[in-house]
């Protein structure tokens, strides 16, 4: 009788250690999903710093249209792009 409680406890140890290992590999808690969230970390801070280097971008553009102080280099730029305007002796390169 005793060698049966004894093989009873040890099954039940290894299917406890055999469940939390299983666990620990492939659950949604495991290393696995650990190192998926850090690629995604990753690719989500490279994200944020090129929306935060378009923002920068975006605000100097719409400062220097603001009403109290007009660029003249960025609204002779604008009327530029917008009318096509150039003077005769000009050549225009449009990148984008």
């Amino acid at each position: 009788m005793q060698g049966m409680g004894r093989n009873w406890m040890a099954g039940f140890w290894v299917f406890l250690v055999a469940y939390f290992a299983y666990h620990a590999f492939h659950g949604d808690n495991s290393i696995h999903a650990l190192k998926a969230l850090q690629i995604q970390e990753r690719e989500l801070t490279a994200l944020l710093q090129d929306v935060r280097s378009k923002r920068v971008y975006l605000e100097t553009k719409t400062a220097a249209l603001s009403r109290r102080s007009v660029s003249p280099d960025m609204l002779e730029g604008q009327v530029r792009a917008k009318l096509g305007f150039m003077h005769p002796d000009e050549v225009i390169i449009m990148l984008q």
